[in-house]
């Protein structure tokens, strides 16, 4: 097998590789029937010079490799016919702005799988950036902080090389006696507390939150059975939660009358209750001043998430009298942040992770004869949607 590692194509520029030159150079030791070509790319976070330092070839021209790995969506012109394609495609949704990549695929020929579906048995994902969102979301809530308060300031999270000098930076923030808040109990929210735990400050349990006070910051963060409950009060159970979640409200409001500052890290679904409706900002108990909206869902479940933001432009404000965009700095507007890739700051760090999952998780079910774990995550084998996608006929043939 002839893997081709490709560069990024999505505009605006993705720094991000799937495979890393130390990972290659893992990969074709331990596989020796496994032959690798980086594409040559001008703007990726690893140099080309880094992966011809041990000895893994570099190419402009990837056209005869059998399996071609990205990280983003790729750009149509730059398909090639019958070939193998692993990258998030962002398509499982009908998402209107890659409808006609997934098309091209289609009339290519090409066998596409999305990493976002290679799941084992139990229908937990086995590759994802979810970690780094979270890191780097964190750390992007508590510069947003700095600058709404003028209390200090940090380097941005993409000027940092990588993530050891992030933590670095948070190393010298005191923050005064507020509450920050995380919601979720993934990836994403672990990838929080990480962060946090860099600033020096004492987690509380949900109940302390709830009712006591502190003359120092302190955090806490908050599984669903602490922001939902079911509408007849049974007792909560996660699965059907996930299954019914439409028979749920929502008991997160109290939390959000005790918060500073709230890093929401949860997945959410369009059948959820709600975290935090327009009015919810009027009352006078509220005084949340930054959200570092992490799982960036817009509008609905968090009403200030009115957009995502952008790496290069990462904070907006929300007012909530005209529940419109405002000035961040301006008294009473909510700070936000919502970025929505994340990860793309921290480009070498969240990349060597990636790579490394690629090589120990992927690489043993790319190389089977046959592999459910692969054949679970294929959207188009030879260009045809396979039977777990068949769902997307319409919206590939343009009728939706």
């Amino acid at each position: 097998m002839k893997l081709g590692v490709l560069r990024e194509t999505k505009i605006q520029p993705d720094k991000r590789v799937a495979i890393t030159p130390h990972v290659a150079k893992k990969i074709i030791e331990q596989y020796p029937d496994i032959h690798m070509l980086i594409q040559s790319s001008d703007i990726r976070a690893f140099k080309d010079e880094e992966y011809l330092e041990k000895n893994i070839p570099v190419s402009n021209d990837i056209s005869d490799c059998d399996v071609l790995i990205g990280i983003k969506e790729v750009a149509k012109e730059t398909l090639i016919p019958n070939k193998t394609y692993l990258f998030f495609s962002h398509t499982a949704k009908k998402q209107p702005y890659n409808r006609a990549m997934l098309q091209k695929c289609a009339e290519l020929g090409i066998t596409l799988i999305d990493y976002e579906f290679i799941t084992d048995d139990h229908h937990v994902r086995l590759i994802a950036f979810g970690r780094w969102a979270g890191i780097v979301g964190a750390y992007n809530t508590i510069y947003t902080y700095g600058i709404k308060t003028g209390l200090f300031t940090i380097k941005r999270a993409f000027e940092c090389f990588d993530h050891h000098e992030l933590f670095q930076q948070l190393e010298h923030v005191k923050l005064p006696p507020i509450k920050i808040l995380v919601t979720g109990g993934g990836r994403v929210a672990n990838g929080a507390l990480e962060t946090l735990s860099h600033l020096n400050i004492k987690q509380i349990s949900p109940e302390d939150f709830l009712t006591k006070s502190y003359h120092e910051p302190v955090f806490a963060r908050l599984d669903p059975w602490h922001y939902v409950k079911h509408k007849n009060d049974i007792p909560f159970n996660f699965e059907h939660f996930t299954k019914y979640p439409e028979e749920y409200v929502s008991t997160f409001l109290p939390y959000a009358l005790k918060t500073d500052v709230y890093i929401p890290c949860h997945y959410w679904d369009p059948k959820s209750p709600v975290f935090l409706k327009p009015e919810d900002y009027l009352l006078p108990e509220f005084h949340i001043q930054v959200i570092g909206d992490v799982s960036c869902d817009i509008g609905k479940p968090i009403a200030s998430t009115l957009r995502a933001s952008t790496i290069a432009n990462p904070i907006y404000g929300y007012n909530p009298h005209t529940q419109k965009e405002d000035d961040p700095l301006k008294p009473g507007n909510v700070a936000v942040m919502a970025i929505d890739n994340l990860p793309a700051e921290l480009p070498r760090s969240s990349s060597e992770d990636f790579a490394n999952t690629f090589a120990n998780k992927i690489i043993p079910e790319l190389i089977k004869t046959e592999s459910d774990v692969i054949k679970r995550a294929t959207i188009l084998y030879k260009g045809t949607l396979t039977t777990h996608f068949e769902y997307l006929r319409n919206y590939l043939e343009g009728k939706e």
